[in-house]
């Protein structure tokens, strides 16, 4: 099972969707949803940087699997640390200003730079597979309705 080896987990994380450098979608055909910077500082100062999987919900919506990032791209080179979840899902529009909950299960790997797009691609679907297969885990079966991911009617 990936990620035992982190003993800060599982992380628990909340934050309203912001506009992310916008290459999830169009670049790497893995649109994301991202976390504030506030939200972002707050949870990496303690968590190593890497690929992440675990459980996301966005407003009222079902509880979703997810690959998260942490850190800092290097294949981009990016110069603000970022947290991109990218939830195993097709959704129909966009839902920035909406809130996201998710909840970290598990490290996949490092962080890590790519000879090329097509690589990092390649590694991005090897990472979705990860996610999925130890998110089928009767170990995970309870996260799928902790009630931190569903949000309370009013």
């Amino acid at each position: 099972m990936a990620g035992t080896r982190f003993g800060n987990l599982p992380i628990y994380v909340r934050g309203i969707v912001v506009k992310g450098f916008g290459r999830g979608s169009k670049e790497l055909g893995t649109p994301t949803a991202n976390f504030s910077e506030k939200v972002t500082d707050s949870v990496t100062k303690d968590t190593e940087n890497g690929i992440y999987f675990g459980l996301a919900s966005v407003d009222d919506s079902p509880v979703y699997r997810m690959v998260m990032s942490i850190g800092w791209n290097p294949y981009y080179n990016n110069t603000k640390k970022t947290m991109e979840v990218h939830i195993l899902h097709t959704f129909e529009n966009d839902f920035y200003g909406s809130e996201l909950r998710v909840i970290v299960l598990g490290y996949i790997r490092p962080e890590k730079d790519f000879p090329s797009l097509d690589k990092l691609i390649d590694e991005i679907h090897n990472d979705i597979k990860i996610a999925n297969t130890n998110l089928g885990e009767k170990a995970y079966d309870d996260y799928y309705k902790d009630s931190y991911l569903i949000k309370e009617s009013t």
